[in-house]
């Protein structure tokens, strides 16, 4: 006989991960999963996400670490709420986790929450949280073959952005072979090669962000 030990875990999440959508609806506010591994450059992505769409909107966002402040407090420091969640060694955010985080957050003055998942490309594809999409973060020094070698993250991000598009002349990064296999994994996702540092090909990003948002607000 096996034993799924997973199901029942993941069963649990995914109901609390519908009453966290189903809250997010009413409210009217759209929940972005950011997911990446460490250094691929999801704060600085944040913040230039917000640099771009603060004059807009409301935004709040959800910090996953396994230990610290420190990103949370560079959110803060932009004049933007953040809630710090430390996973005390696990290595991805869960349902519950969202539903304490988002408690400490006015949700009627919101019209944005953006998580930063874990540093991670394996656990944080497999645990719903109600977000409305889960968008992936690759960084040029990774290198392309990441498609590869972590498909199922590709295959069910809504986006991916491709960082430190900036570096592009000094890795080995052939760029052409890394969005063929993205398209072959996951053919409706978008690519942005951004440079968050720099605001380098933010626009684009935050267009089909904001266009996601006015769809939420729509009805649509």
């Amino acid at each position: 006989m096996e034993i799924d030990i997973k199901k029942p875990i993941l069963d649990r999440n995914d109901r609390l991960a519908q009453d966290n959508r189903a809250l997010f609806d009413e409210k009217g506010v759209f929940v972005l999963d950011l997911m990446a591994s460490p250094g691929a450059g999801k704060t600085s992505t944040i913040l230039a996400t917000i640099d771009a769409l603060r004059d807009r909107y409301n935004i709040a966002v959800i910090e996953g670490d396994i230990a610290s402040k420190v990103d949370a407090e560079k959110i803060s420091a932009h004049g933007i709420p953040a809630v710090q969640i430390n996973t005390g060694g696990a290595c991805h955010l869960e349902s519950d986790m969202i539903q304490r985080a988002i408690a400490a957050l006015d949700m009627d003055a919101l019209d944005l929450i953006i998580i930063e998942n874990v540093g991670n490309l394996v656990c944080p594809t497999e645990f719903n949280l109600g977000e409305h999409a889960k968008v992936m973060i690759l960084s040029v020094p990774e290198g392309h073959d990441k498609p590869y070698k972590y498909p199922n993250i590709f295959q069910i991000a809504e986006a991916v952005i491709l960082n430190k598009y900036d570096t592009l002349s000094v890795f080995d990064f052939n760029e052409e072979e890394f969005r063929s296999v993205v398209t072959s994994l996951n053919h409706e996702a978008p690519v942005f090669a951004i440079s968050a540092t720099k605001g380098e090909g933010v626009d684009a990003w935050a267009e089909w962000l904001t266009d996601r948002i006015e769809a939420l607000k729509s009805g649509s």
